[in-house]
């Protein structure tokens, strides 16, 4: 979906670029949408917008940004998943699961 980040290894460094854009643009466009309403403010108590607010808010300058597309990239991930399993979507899976594990 082009939603990596592009890697320009050279020697010691390993910097993180820009995401790739590659292949659909209006796809991946519809899920960052997606992304910014699970992580704005009318967005429903999920797994997903817990992680994409815990990555926004170590973020910095452009922390916000970056919890965004990461956001998109586990949600393509995430609908896929679904699509080829056939299950169902549980939103607080994991916190289910940790309740579980406690008790």
């Amino acid at each position: 979906m082009g939603l990596r980040p592009r890697l320009d290894d050279s020697g010691e460094s390993h910097p993180e670029l820009r995401i790739t854009r590659a292949r659909d643009s209006y796809m991946r466009k519809m899920l960052v949408q997606c992304a910014q309403y699970v992580l704005g403010p009318f967005g429903q108590d999920s797994d997903l917008r817990r992680w994409g607010l815990k990555l926004a808010e170590r973020g910095g300058k452009n922390g916000k940004k970056r919890a965004v597309i990461a956001t998109a990239r586990k949600l393509a991930v995430l609908l896929h998943r679904l699509w080829v399993s056939g299950e169902a979507y549980e939103p607080l899976r994991h916190s289910r699961e940790m309740l579980a594990a406690a008790a």
